[in-house]
């Protein structure tokens, strides 16, 4: 009985967070985390594109690039677009555009806690909230969706490992994978398209009417008629093409259409970008090594050299 009522709980407390909040404020990266269980597929996309369809160029920096076991870095993943553009909201109306990304670290590596943020990240990951993809995968790292005017470069603070800490964990150099994506997808995980994409016409005919309903959508009725048998008869009705409230219509009545001709323009002004890069856990016993190396080397040359002169000197001094 009492986890019938905890389940009844959690079930009500899900549904009023959806209808309570704005769906552009779960679109991103709910959708992913709730039917992918790890966001890169085995070709090496990111599931992000599978919904959000449209492509945009996605930049990212690490600063450093080689870093020493157990210390923070930053990956600075950039989302660029015009300034002020604005995308369909899930109301149909106009929004200014959002942003978010994913950080796929290598095993060992992960958000840095917040006590070894410098003042300096502190001031640029102010109002980003971080959330780890599931809780067992606390090396990808989400950020999303956020004001894109104020985010256009996202920063992440991230804990290198130790190795001699943790056996898995070996110096050398690890890849990471990065999404950045401006605004709503075009299709929902189910496969129905959101109102941020072209529509087209399933049917072919003349449009007769153009009618407006009450959330803004819009249903296009045909000349064209549908039969449909009803128990012992048969009854024609026409065929009808809806569009949801946002994308602007291309077409009026009077237009003849056919299956696949486009009914409205492409509202989408967004899109996803992923990229790949590479940090080098670095050793700081072998870099000293190194330097002791090259400072040897240095020196054997300089002694060389000298060494050089003075035999020069002698063959001179003794007219050889």
């Amino acid at each position: 009985m009492r986890s019938l009522i905890k389940l009844l709980s959690f079930s009500i407390a899900l549904i009023l967070t959806i209808l309570i909040s704005p769906s552009s404020s779960w679109a991103y990266p709910f959708w992913a985390q709730q039917n992918y269980e790890n966001p890169r597929e085995a070709t090496g996309k990111i599931v992000c594109a599978n919904c959000h369809l449209a492509q945009m160029k996605t930049q990212v920096e690490l600063e450093p690039s080689s870093v020493a076991a157990d210390s923070v870095f930053k990956a600075v993943v950039k989302v660029p677009y015009k300034k002020d553009t604005q995308e369909i909201g899930a109301d149909g109306s106009k929004v200014p555009l959002q942003v978010g990304a994913v950080v796929m670290l290598p095993d060992g590596f992960k958000l840095a806690p917040q006590d070894r943020w410098t003042e300096e990240i502190k001031e640029e990951t102010q109002g980003v909230y971080f959330t780890q993809y599931s809780e067992d995968k606390e090396n990808i790292i989400l950020v999303g969706p956020l004001p894109g005017d104020q985010n256009k470069e996202i920063v992440f603070p991230i804990l290198s490992p130790d190795p001699r800490k943790d056996s898995n964990i070996h110096f050398g150099k690890y890849s990471i994978h990065v999404g950045g994506n401006r605004g709503r997808g075009q299709v929902y995980p189910t496969g129905e398209k959101s109102n941020n994409t072209i529509y087209t016409s399933n049917s072919s005919g003349n449009i007769t009417a153009i009618d407006t309903v009450e959330d803004g959508s819009k249903i296009l009725t045909l000349d064209s008629v549908e039969r449909i048998e009803k128990g012992n008869s048969i009854v024609e009705t026409a065929l009808t093409e809806t569009v949801p409230a946002g994308p602007e219509l291309i077409v009026q009545i009077g237009d003849k259409i056919d299956i696949g001709t486009p009914l409205t323009a492409d509202p989408n002004v967004g899109g996803f970008g992923q990229l790949d890069t590479e940090v080098v856990l670095q050793s700081r016993a072998r870099v000293i090594g190194l330097i002791i190396f090259f400072a040897g080397v240095t020196l054997a040359q300089i002694m060389l050299v000298l060494k050089k002169k003075q035999v020069e000197k002698v063959q001179a001094a003794e007219g050889l």
